[in-house]
């Protein structure tokens, strides 16, 4: 699978599960894997938590 972001080839295990996060090696996105169906890997953007720093 190749990264949607910069088209780079994505690593992914094939024991990984469903809410696990993959981040490419190239341009340093993180997707979380949505699902499986069979021997396609489903992702979407991972969400990031900003620091907000007590505000």
């Amino acid at each position: 699978m190749n990264c949607p972001e910069c088209d780079a080839i994505l690593s992914i295990p094939d024991d990984s599960t469903e809410g696990e996060i993959i981040s490419c090696y190239d341009c340093g996105a993180d997707y979380e894997i949505a699902g499986r169906d069979g021997s396609e890997v489903k992702l979407k953007q991972a969400e990031t938590i900003g620091e907000d720093w007590g505000e």
